[in-house]
């Protein structure tokens, strides 16, 4: 037989359990729905294990969406000190690292915990492992069918279908479900994502692989400043996770590898000199790296030998590496998915679908996504707080 619940919530991971135990806190009668066999998985391996579960900077700046706008209110409403002051009633240990990033002391297990905790006191139900067949609109509320039986609820919260890390679960449910109601999709791909060098760039660099960089890398919109580093098959580290996200798939990167160094004016104030470009360049980045990119510019001559045109040019290039990548590595190495429930569509204070009362999208699903350092991990508690106040 059917039951009858207030709030069904799908997806047990950041955004649902949020969502589900502030639902419940209200009264609400309130069962979240998790196909895979774990809960919270994305959180157990975030940030080596230790969760980068909020960044103090958080806010709309940091956010990627066809409606920029959109995170603002969610944001506001539940704010990373909020959160963090969640997780200190818990005794969780935590630090700051670079740039605003709060990280677990000990494991990021300890975050699971606090959110199943808080979904017990709130007296959620659980289904767990356990499919959702189909969802049907029933008058004022849904039907939703599952292996285990029918449930009926007035609001029904979807916090799944973000497509990063498959083999963990990962699905594109929660599209199809908007889709069904009649939702629109920005269309979808990774982000915060490994870049692939093209075969050239392969063939000189490939052999780097481990070398890391500090460097400032544009694209588009986006200018970041971290490490870089190179991998057996193209560019990866902070500083390209963060430029894939704003990279179309067609347009260079470019990257200084010498940030705030005027590299024109560093090798012209060494146009006497008789070393050769790379062992000079070889005092400011690694070697084998130094090596590997002078090898076209000419090196078998000493720096006097190139002229003060052709040091401009070294340096121009220095500070503005022309890089083509000719792809990303995928869903499978992406930290998250870019795009998806178009937010033009959605209730910016409460999450809900504007034309469908009672049904609402957190989390990964919407066409909100964060940089990396904790900013994702505030979108769920953020949305699903808002959604878990409403539905």
């Amino acid at each position: 037989m059917a039951v009858t619940v207030d709030v069904v919530v799908i997806g047990a991971g950041a955004a649902g359990m949020m969502c589900a135990a502030q639902a419940g806190q209200r009264g609400r009668r309130v069962l979240l729905i998790e196909h895979y066999h774990v809960v919270g998985e994305k959180i157990r391996i975030s940030g080596g294990g230790r969760c980068n579960f909020t960044n103090v900077n958080a806010g709309p700046a940091s956010y990627l969406s066809q409606n920029p706008d959109f995170c603002r209110s969610a944001l506001a409403r539940y704010t990373p000190a909020q959160f963090l002051r969640l997780v200190e009633s818990y005794g969780i240990a935590w630090h700051e690292k670079t740039l605003g990033q709060l990280f677990c002391d000990r494991s990021s297990l300890d975050i699971i915990a606090m959110l199943e905790a808080e979904c017990e006191r709130a007296h959620v139900g659980w289904r767990m492992p356990c499919a959702v067949d189909g969802i049907a609109r029933e008058g004022d509320g849904f039907a939703v069918a599952t292996p285990q039986g029918g449930v009926h609820c007035t609001s029904l919260v979807i916090a799944t279908g973000g497509l990063t890390v498959p083999k963990i679960g990962a699905t594109p449910f929660g599209y199809r479900i908007a889709e069904q109601f009649g939702l629109a999709i920005v269309p979808t791909r990774p982000a915060l994502v490994p870049l692939a060098f093209a075969p050239d760039a392969l063939a000189r660099y490939g052999d780097l692989s481990g070398i890391s960089v500090d460097a400032e890398v544009t694209c588009g919109a986006g200018r970041f400043r971290e490490h870089l580093l190179f991998t057996h098959r193209g560019l990866s580290g902070p500083a390209i996770l963060q430029a894939s996200s704003y990279w179309n798939g067609r347009e260079s990167l470019a990257i200084d590898l010498l940030p705030r160094l005027d590299a024109a004016a560093w090798l012209r104030a060494h146009a006497r000199s008789a070393a050769r470009l790379d062992n000079l360049l070889a005092e400011r980045l690694p070697r084998r790296l130094a090596q590997q990119w002078c090898a076209p510019q000419g090196v078998a001559v000493p720096i006097s030998g190139l002229g003060d045109e052709r040091l401009r040019t070294i340096g121009a290039q220095l500070n503005h590496w022309k890089v083509l990548p000719s792809g990303t590595l995928g869903y499978n190495k992406a930290e998250v998915t870019l795009g998806g429930v178009d937010t033009r569509d959605l209730s910016s204070r409460t999450m809900a679908a504007t034309r469908v009362p009672g049904l609402y999208f957190i989390g990964e699903v919407v066409d909100v996504t964060g940089w990396l350092g904790g900013y994702n991990f505030q979108w769920a508690w953020s949305s699903g707080h808002a959604a878990g106040q409403v539905a």
